[in-house]
Formats: C-alpha cells, structure tokens, sequence
C-alpha cells in the first residue's frame, strides 16, 4: 500500500511483514507435517506458539512483534531503502486475522475436534504464503474491505 502523503512518513518497510510471513509459513508448514504424522502435542504446542506470536502482533502491533525487530536489526540494514511506506494498521490487524484462525483450530482441537488442528494451521499457512512469496495479504484485503464498509474507521489519512 502506497503511503498516503497527507501524513507524515511513519510506515513500515513493506518487505518486514513479507519477511514475518515467511518464517511463520515456515513454521505452519511444520505444524501441518506433525498434525499429519500423528504428533499431534507437538503440533498443538507449536500452533499455540503461532497463536501467541500473532497476538503479540495483534496487540502490540507489527513493529514491535519480533519478526518485525529482528528485520529492522537485521535485516534491513543490508537493504536499499525501501521504495515506499506501508501503513502498519492493515498488517497489524491480519495478525489478529491469524490469531481468529489459528485460535479456532487451537479451542476446536480442544474440543475434541482433532483434524481443526492441520486445517486452521493449513489455512494459516495459504495466507502466510501468499504474503511471503507474492506480497498478497489476505487480512489486509479483509482489512481494505472492512475500511470501506465503514465497519473499522481509521485516522484520519490513513488507509
């Protein structure tokens, strides 16, 4: 998402929550395999870890989730700056898109329900990749939508 030039320049670097997307891909990649395997503890303990990491994102935003620190401190630097500023609402609030689904999996798993485990970490897993390997995120898509709905307002010059 461009950055709007009637606010001051305090985006995000487009390519840190493409960065995050990929490792979380990468761990709901392995989540799927050990649910599949029948290591389903394991799977259980990991998908609760991705719930936490996306709240961490939700709550405190995607600036100070850890993927979001570890690209600023590590990554970053070794880049030319980037072309644009992303505005972080929308990426922050497909964090708390992933903690719905990977959460619903989690409670349902708990509910007896035993395969809501490898289809919400799958689902996860489709979004995740599409941000990291396409730059296409599907919560801020919902996001954009729900904005112009009039459903979530924004501040002004924002979105």
């Amino acid at each position: 998402m461009p950055e709007n030039p009637n606010r001051p320049a305090s985006g995000i670097d487009p390519r840190s929550p493409r960065f995050g997307a990929g490792i979380t891909a990468v761990l709901l990649l392995i989540d799927i395999f050990l649910a599949l395997i029948g290591a389903t503890a394991a799977a259980a303990v990991l998908l609760l870890l991705i719930a936490l990491l996306f709240a961490w994102g939700a709550f405190a935003g995607v600036r100070r989730h850890p993927y979001g620190v570890l690209y600023r401190v590590a990554v970053r630097p070794r880049l030319a700056p980037p072309t644009e500023l992303e505005d972080p609402a929308p990426p922050t609030f497909a964090q708390g898109v992933g903690l719905v689904v990977t959460g619903a999996g989690l409670l349902l798993f708990v509910l007896g329900v035993p395969l809501a485990l490898p289809i919400a970490a799958a689902l996860a897993f489709v979004a995740a990749f599409l941000n990291a390997a396409f730059g296409y995120c599907l919560g801020c898509q919902i996001y954009l939508l729900l904005v112009r709905a009039g459903v979530i307002r924004t501040r002004a010059g924002t979105a």
